[in-house]
């Protein structure tokens, strides 16, 4: 124990490093985005009942069967109008959302039309990813009536692992310019980082995140061999140290390490077993509410609409559930950095960065419900307590700024 060490202290003191109007503004971000979460489930419901009314999935089912069944066909015929038709619709709600509400607060730098131009990149991706998926899923009710929630629920986790697999070389150099780290004292340490907990050193990576966003982050992707650990150039635009370099790639390593991807593959998994079986069972009452007609049951993909609304109030209602799922995980990466790198001080000014987009110090209940990594003001004092009980046998944290990086 550090004598006369205060973690609350310490804590409150990283906190006051920002203004009061600096976390009032932060919580005024977050507290909309949690009302973000309601409105969007109005608009998707309110846009899939809009396809629904006009009938024309029923319409394109009947063109596309017209002489004889052709189920795989009219799945991928219907996946990509509907998704072309509910992007349409959604647009002006998701350039809210997503463009002018995050360059409002100063989170993007982005230009609407770099912005219009990436969403339709995920558009196409999603279409091609939702052929595929909602194909196997349809295929899966047709053989298994009775049981099909279950066999899909399955499908779910593995469904999940290929796309971790692929996320990293197929799909984000879509977006963004992936690099390995530059020459330097901030590569030196993290090769180190990497052999101390088994990380392949090559998979330590700097992506020019600034285009997209403002915020300062980092993230892990992919699995086996397709894994790394990428941090965003913005990290370092905001003058992170070696300190902060260390604890934050070292909660990305305990990712790695700790195998979350796989534990949310299979938490996913389970929530998917509980949604799919509660879909089999509203969907007929579903259908008659959103006046379905044409659609003759669940295995008609002229229905995906309605399993979209009823996935989309499952997905709202089971908020808290997912959230956890993801702070356990996040919680358990800030324990493995301050565990194997003791970078307490380094952990909490990265942490500090980041209280722009997540307000600090909710009430127990909002975190709860709402927050998908721990509350910023819990994290700090998590790893104030750590340094409290764990003291450096070596000088402090070096306040050295870790050189930044070229462009990627």
């Amino acid at each position: 124990m550090v004598q006369g060490f205060d973690p609350a202290a310490a804590t409150a003191a990283y906190l006051a490093q920002l203004p009061p109007e600096a976390h009032a503004r932060a919580t005024a971000y977050t507290q909309g985005g949690h009302w973000l979460l309601l409105w969007g489930t109005l608009v998707s419901i309110l846009v899939s009942w809009i396809v629904i009314r006009s009938g024309v999935l029923v319409r394109v089912r009947s063109g596309v069967e017209k002489t004889r069944p052709h189920p795989w066909l009219a799945v991928a015929a219907i996946v990509v109008v509907d998704t072309v038709i509910e992007s349409v619709l959604s647009l002006p709600w998701d350039s809210y959302a997503h463009w002018w509400r995050e360059k409002g607060y100063g989170l993007t730098s982005q230009a609407y039309v770099g912005w219009f131009t990436e969403r339709l990149i995920s558009l196409c991706v999603g279409a091609v990813i939702s052929v595929i998926l909602f194909s196997l899923l349809y295929w899966i009710i047709r053989r298994a009536p009775r049981t099909w929630w279950i066999w899909s629920s399955v499908g779910v986790v593995f469904a999940f692992m290929a796309l971790m697999l692929v996320q990293p070389a197929l799909i984000e150099p879509l977006f963004n310019s992936y690099k390995p780290a530059p020459s330097g004292a901030m590569r030196d340490e993290v090769v180190a980082m990497a052999k101390q907990v088994g990380v392949p050193s090559d998979k330590i990576l700097i992506y020019d995140g600034s285009k997209q966003s403002n915020r300062y982050s980092a993230n892990v992707a992919g699995l086996v061999g397709t894994a790394r650990v990428a941090m965003s150039d913005v990290m370092f635009k905001k003058n992170a140290d070696l300190a902060e370099v260390r604890g934050v790639v070292g909660h990305e390593m305990g990712h790695y390490v700790r195998g979350h991807i796989l534990w949310d593959a299979f938490a996913y998994g389970a929530l998917a077993l509980v949604g799919f079986y509660l879909v089999g069972r509203l969907f007929p009452w579903a259908a008659s509410v959103l006046g379905a007609t044409g659609v003759t049951g669940l295995a008609d993909p002229a229905g995906l609409p309605v399993i979209s609304v009823i996935i989309s109030v499952l997905a709202l209602v089971a908020t808290p559930l997912t959230s956890s799922i993801t702070r356990l995980s996040e919680a358990d990466a800030d324990h493995f950095s301050l565990e194997h790198f003791n970078e307490p001080d380094g952990l909490a000014k990265a942490l500090v960065k980041t209280i722009e987009y997540r307000a600090a110090t909710p009430s127990r209940l909002e975190e709860v419900i709402f927050y998908d990594h721990p509350a910023v003001g819990n994290r700090i004092r998590s790893a104030m307590d750590w340094k409290a009980a764990h003291p450096k046998a070596d000088a402090p944290a070096p306040d050295t700024q870790a050189p930044a990086p070229p462009p990627p």
